[in-house]
């Protein structure tokens, strides 16, 4: 893959994946088609008469509650940020993301089917500049005991922390750098989890109707169910990175800044996205002009030298 991140990228061709939604059940076909630049990642269910498309942006999340849902004149896509987490991660600026069904396909429970899917698809870059989502001052939110914060950084870096009172998944603490490289490696095999008694209420209820151990890490009272264990020693924090990149991305473009996690969720982690949104003393959009000069020398992942970051002008 390309290391360079001072352009807009897309896929090289079009790359196609099958599964079932998570909570409907569904069976669901996803297509990833290029994009031009600016187009940024627009998801369009295909199964209806006329075709919607829904942008992947913060003002149309319509749900937070177990998954992050997009929603436009009445129409969703749900579960959606596993996918954005892959398209972030990689560096992915511009897709059509096209589903014949509600819901992006849970695959094995984490981004890694993405992931391998843009991967093998090939990423080209497009005659435009990036641009990058700046946070200037700290930010914060909180519900309860949970907590969310974004702060100036030189990289976009998030440090998670999750506390659940059982004995497989107390105290768990992560801390990393973003890029394609150390998304891949790090964070993209981390998988969803959930614990017994909660996925039997909620299969009840009607919902997790396609969840099963082999697209969730599902624990007891005491012990993972799964057979094949874990994938890392503290796979559940590094799950919770996951979802946090797919849910921050819905900034519309890539972010420079520090997010802190503590407890946090989808909701927190919208929350927090709408509150920086709400602030334009909180953030500024820049664009970068020439990596080949030491300018403002955000050292983002994958550049050589400074780069030259300039406001974007409207």
């Amino acid at each position: 893959m390309s290391q360079s991140f001072h352009s807009q990228r897309t896929l090289s061709q079009t790359a196609t994946c099958q599964g079932v939604g998570l909570h409907s059940g569904t069976p669901v076909t996803l297509t990833l088609r290029p994009a031009p630049a600016g187009h940024g990642i627009v998801f369009v269910r295909t199964d209806l008469p006329r075709p919607v498309s829904i942008p992947a942006l913060a003002e149309y999340v319509v749900d937070t509650a177990l998954a992050t849902s997009l929603g436009k004149d009445g129409v969703r896509v749900g579960t959606v940020e596993h996918l954005m987490s892959a398209l972030a991660g990689l560096g992915i600026d511009n897709a059509r993301v096209e589903l014949d069904g509600p819901e992006v396909p849970i695959m094995d429970g984490s981004a890694a089917v993405f992931a391998q899917v843009i991967q093998e698809a090939g990423v080209r870059e497009l005659d435009a500049p990036r641009e990058y989502l700046v946070i200037k001052k700290h930010v914060a939110v909180a519900e309860g005991d949970k907590q969310a914060s974004l702060a100036p950084a030189r990289r976009f870096r998030i440090s998670c922390t999750i506390d659940f009172e059982h004995p497989v998944i107390q105290g768990q603490s992560f801390d990393v750098e973003l890029n394609d490289r150390g998304f891949s490696r790090e964070i993209s095999r981390a998988r969803t989890f959930g614990f017994l008694r909660d996925v039997e209420k909620l299969k009840k209820l009607g919902l997790a109707r396609g969840g099963s151990l082999e697209n969730a890490i599902v624990v007891d009272e005491v012990s993972i169910l799964n057979p094949e264990g874990l994938r890392f020693p503290d796979e559940f924090v590094r799950h919770k990175i996951l979802d946090a990149v797919g849910d921050v991305s819905l900034f519309g473009r890539p972010v420079i800044g520090h997010m802190t996690a503590y407890k946090t969720g989808h909701a927190l982690n919208h929350k927090l996205v709408r509150k920086v949104l709400s602030d334009p003393s909180a953030y500024e959009i820049v664009t970068v002009r020439r990596p080949e000069v030491e300018g403002m020398e955000l050292a983002m992942p994958g550049l050589s030298g400074g780069l030259e970051l300039e406001p974007l002008v409207a």
